[in-house]
């Protein structure tokens, strides 16, 4: 059975983004190293899953992207969770705030005549999930292949630990202080313990903390 690792960045009070979604705050922190861990984590992943309105923001963005993360998000098979019926993207009315800050943060680096071809249908060929959660995603776990990763959005993946199903978290925490915004861990029933299974400290004092629950 392989592993369901979510990969967030969290602000170091536990913010996954600011209160409308802002997630200026994560691009004044990372480096060529922070970037370096991302990508290799990208492409050590057999399928990449989200929630629907993350893979909209994705899926208007990675196509035209030339970043280091482009190609692993582009290449690597996507899965979308939804419950309430899937639209084909692209469509502006569903993408965020995440999507936009991405954009300002990026300006300049798209090449959107010939990258856009070669990778749209990547985001137009998924599989969409829309059955219960707990079923889908042991139905994942029990394939043959690399781990899979998670992304988000929050509620997918406040969801994704409220049921249990996380084993192993990566989180990127930025050296931040939102005070306000959609927490990670927000919707915890039950306290649990985390094993740190390594830690990783950039030179702009973002910390890449490798977790596993411990189990009881």
């Amino acid at each position: 059975m392989r592993k369901l690792i979510l990969k967030m960045s969290v602000s170091a009070d536990g913010f996954v983004s600011g209160p409308n979604g802002e997630i200026d705050w994560i691009f004044r922190s990372a480096n060529e190293s922070v970037t370096a861990w991302i990508v290799k984590t990208l492409w050590e992943a057999g399928v990449h899953i989200m929630g629907s309105r993350t893979f909209h923001d994705m899926a208007s963005y990675w196509p035209t992207s030339d970043e280091p993360f482009a190609a692993p998000m582009n290449e690597i098979p996507k899965v979308v969770f939804t419950r309430k019926g899937f639209v084909e993207p692209i469509h502006d009315n569903l993408t965020t705030n995440a999507l936009k800050d991405a954009r300002i943060n990026s300006e300049g680096l798209f090449n959107t005549s010939d990258i856009l071809s070669l990778h749209a249908s990547s985001w137009t060929h998924v599989t969409v999930a829309s059955g219960d959660l707990l079923t889908e995603i042991n139905r994942l776990k029990d394939q043959d292949g690399k781990f899979i990763l998670a992304h988000g959005g929050a509620s997918f993946a406040q969801s994704l630990i409220q049921a249990g199903l996380v084993d192993e978290y990566r989180l990127l925490i930025h050296p931040v202080i939102l005070g306000k915004g959609l927490p990670l861990f927000s919707t915890v029933d039950t306290p649990f313990d985390l094993k740190l299974e390594n830690s990783i400290e950039f030179m702009t004092g973002t910390l890449a903390n490798i977790y596993t629950p411990v189990k009881g």
